[in-house]
């Protein structure tokens, strides 16, 4: 489901299909989350944008026209995004099951529940992550019916609740794997992700996912990035890693050592983001 959420991302992806607009919410929720991004800011491992040319040409100078040997992509808001916003399909879903909070209050109520600490793990999104998500929708709509959670979780593990957030990820990325750059996705998410990759027909785009309910660390740990890193076979300072979340994708993964690029601030399409790697397309 988009279950999904995060706390700082939890603004946009809950009410919007589109990836263009200027609030986000970071990993999507209800089974589906999002997140606020903050203001744009020009910046770019901390330099304004004057001295970005600066920067980009101290990268080529090290490895090269090509700059980064990894290219690291967050899966909730930046590669994907739910087509529906989240309070209309819980209510949508829940009528047959009772349930009569508006899409207004669902909203409300699924904000609080996923502000509130997870007290049974320190992970939220532990293998498939039904009891986080079970409590997340029972105080959502105050339905707590066994059936109605499934049917609602099922539904956001299809290409029906998600849609790729850049019409034009795949030629991107197949000119990007063709330049010799690897591809991975690290994603706060649970295990339904691997599926819904597939489901998606994207799964055989990335050489690698890191998911933190299978590497047991989310984002803004560095332990993930470090672990997609490791999988993709190069040294963090050879990544960049691209996400809509500025605490847990800028942040987190320029403490494990990689660059970083804000979507929808630093870069606004896949074709920027390979550009900037020094590969046309």
């Amino acid at each position: 489901m988009a279950l999904i959420a995060t706390r700082t991302k939890l603004p946009r992806l809950l009410s919007s299909g589109s990836c263009r607009s200027t609030g986000h919410f970071g990993k999507y929720g209800a089974m589906c989350w999002s997140t606020a991004v903050a203001p744009a800011e020009s910046r770019s491992v901390g330099l304004d944008i004057s001295g970005l040319k600066d920067y980009e040409d101290y990268r080529r100078s090290l490895y090269g026209e090509i700059t980064h040997k990894a290219l690291l992509v967050d899966a909730a808001g930046t590669l994907l995004l739910p087509s529906q916003p989240m309070a209309q399909i819980y209510r949508k879903i829940g009528e047959k099951y009772g349930v009569k909070y508006s899409e207004t209050e669902i909203l409300n109520r699924y904000r609080r529940a996923y502000d509130q600490p997870w007290g049974r793990s320190h992970l939220r999104y532990v293998n498939d992550g039904r009891p986080f998500w079970q409590y997340i929708v029972s105080y959502s709509t105050g339905c707590s019916d066994t059936q109605y959670f499934e049917e609602l979780y099922s539904y956001y593990t299809t290409d029906k609740a998600w849609h790729l957030c850049d019409p034009d990820a795949e030629k991107v990325f197949k000119a990007l794997r063709k330049a010799g750059v690897k591809l991975g996705v690290v994603s706060n998410f649970d295990t339904r992700l691997r599926p819904l990759l597939r489901a998606l027909n994207c799964d055989h785009w990335f050489d690698a996912v890191a998911v933190s309910a299978e590497v047991e660390a989310e984002k803004p740990n560095p332990t993930i990035f470090l672990k997609a890193c490791d999988l993709l076979g190069v040294k963090p300072e050879e990544a960049v890693h691209v996400g809509d979340d500025r605490r847990n994708d800028i942040w987190g993964a320029r403490d494990a050592g990689c660059d970083a690029w804000l979507w929808g601030s630093d870069v606004h399409s896949f074709k920027e983001v390979a550009q900037r790697i020094g590969v046309r397309v």
